[in-house]
């Protein structure tokens, strides 16, 4: 395929467009430095916590609305198998968004935390905090993997660019505006590429469904290219269990992901940050509208009538490159550059934050706390900026992979579904959690994860839960496993501290076996209690 030159020029000036922006930010982040009472971590992480409403909610959309959730929720609608009512991003996304703003966001910024790792490291100290990194570093790169290979698909189909090419100057653009400006940055190119992507994607609505391959859809809500089922998809009873875990993982799995809390923690006040998750909420859902659409009209296009021809797309295995497919074949070539232009937004929206998120996570919560307790400022912005690179080239070597983008996007919140959430929600609500169950909740979490296998990485199952089916030779659980694995890490959290205090203090389990010091009787005030912004503290 010949590389479509009109359109490579089109995605060369908005890079260059997203460059100055970011350039831009940069200089204003330079100077709130200057001007903020906190340091020049605290305003590379958070913005200075003076992200003003509008612009969190743009960015906090931006963040969430990526080329996993643009082609991840096309590729399903579009899907035979499943259809709508598979499609769970948009309502969940917007879910997590007003649980994030109802019952997160106070607790989260009234303490004046900089990330979400620190509630744990003031009640558990810094060796069990490190332990909980690697699960939301993990979900970070796959994060960063899936969206750069939603993107790469999407440019080797409408550019003819090879995804390689695609996903390496994609990468480098989204990693040196990050790496420069922090959270300034972040915040203002999402605007723009909130703006891009809204304004294509709704644009090329009616264009798909005024397309000649595309059958009337009041008339053909039970056709399907490759399948007789409908676009709108079934939903057996046997079936329930798979749906209700993927709905429940996207939409409380992403409730433990750093990227949320430095939104809500870049607000002025906690107030702020409930009406930036609430208002963001809406938005998210609204912007799943053109992926449905586009994934609908896909389904029940005559794909004969088009130069792409027959077998369909999913035929052929290229249900996750629906999107661009249908932007490519079923409306004008200027309206496809368009679309691959607000993809290349998502994609770079979703990745700086996913990049600000880990660099900012182990720089704070590790370097900071424990590599290198004396380290300066300006080491610390040096120790952001290469963790936001290595995360940056890990999640890119992992998108050359090319698996589904939907799979990608599930499993990037499978570890913070799994681990992180239930120990957030006892830090957070149940003062009487220790790191005795704490690390008796992560173990449990994390094996019975692993144990209830993983196609995508090559781990069969051991534990073989009621409903499980074998298709193509592939083992597939139908029963809500991440859920349960969920909820037995946050019963054992539970149980197992409320045990050792209840041991403890009746002196049932004698003081020398508290290995970890958690019951000393000189201890009069919580380590949780003691957090205080750095903006009280110099002004």
């Amino acid at each position: 395929m010949a590389v479509n030159v009109p359109g490579l020029v089109v995605v060369v000036i908005f890079y260059v467009g997203i460059l100055f922006i970011g350039i831009w930010a940069s200089r204003k982040s330079k100077k709130a430095e200057k001007s903020c009472a906190g340091t020049k971590s605290e305003v590379t992480i958070v913005g200075g916590r003076n992200i003003s409403v509008l612009v969190g909610v743009f960015t906090t959309t931006a963040t969430w609305v990526g080329g996993g959730y643009i082609l991840g929720t096309a590729e399903v609608v579009y899907s035979p198998k499943q259809g709508l009512i598979w499609a769970v991003g948009p309502p969940a996304f917007a879910l997590n968004l007003i649980l994030g703003g109802l019952f997160f966001a106070k607790p989260m910024r009234s303490k004046c935390y900089l990330t979400m790792l620190d509630p744990f490291q003031h009640r558990y100290g810094n060796m069990f905090t490190a332990t909980l990194l690697l699960p939301a570093l993990v979900s970070d790169i796959l994060w960063v993997a899936c969206i750069l290979a939603a993107l790469g698909g999407t440019m080797s189909v409408i550019l003819g660019l090879s995804s390689a090419i695609s996903i390496s100057i994609s990468a480098a653009v989204s990693i040196f505006y990050t790496f420069i400006g922090g959270l300034y940055s972040v915040a203002y190119t999402d605007v723009i590429q909130l703006f891009f992507m809204f304004s294509s994607l709704f644009i090329c609505v009616p264009f798909l469904i005024l397309s000649p391959a595309v059958t009337d859809i009041s008339q053909a809500a039970h056709v399907n290219q490759s399948n007789v089922n409908s676009w709108l998809g079934t939903l057996e009873l046997a079936d329930a269990g798979k749906w209700a875990d993927e709905m429940l993982l996207l939409a409380l799995g992403s409730l433990a992901y750093q990227a949320l809390y430095q939104r809500i923690l870049s607000a002025s006040s906690s107030a702020q940050a409930q009406i930036t998750c609430l208002a963001a909420a809406g938005v998210v859902f609204i912007m799943g509208i053109p992926s449905i659409v586009i994934g609908a009209m896909a389904s029940i296009a005559d794909w004969n009538q088009t130069a792409y021809g027959l077998p369909p797309p999913f035929e052929r295995g290229e249900a996750g490159k629906i999107l661009p497919l249908a932007l490519q074949y079923l409306t004008p070539s200027w309206l496809s550059v368009l679309g691959i232009g607000s993809v290349a937004a998502a994609v770079m929206s979703s990745m700086d934050s996913a990049l600000l998120s880990s660099a900012s996570m182990f720089t704070q919560n590790i370097y900071k706390t424990t590599l290198r307790k004396q380290a300066s400022e300006r080491e610390l912005q040096w120790v952001i900026r290469v963790a936001i690179l290595l995360v940056g080239l890990a999640g890119m070597g992992l998108a050359f992979k090319g698996e589904s983008v939907f799979a990608l996007w599930l499993l990037s919140t499978e570890l913070l579904y799994c681990i992180i959430l239930p120990q957030l929600i006892c830090v957070l609500f149940f003062g009487s959690s220790n790191i005795y169950g704490a690390i008796c909740g992560y173990i449990v979490g994390l094996l019975l994860r692993l144990l209830s296998g993983e196609s995508i990485l090559g781990i069969p199952p051991v534990i073989l839960f009621p409903g499980w089916r074998e298709e193509d030779g592939v083992i597939t659980q139908y029963f809500p496993y991440r859920t349960a694995a969920m909820l037995c890490s946050l019963i054992c959290i539970i149980t197992v501290s409320k045990m050792v205090e209840v041991g403890f203090h009746q002196r049932l389990i004698p003081q020398s076996w508290d290995l970890l010091g958690v019951f000393k009787e000189n201890i009069e005030v919580p380590r949780e209690e003691e957090p205080v912004c750095m903006t009280q503290l110099l002004s």
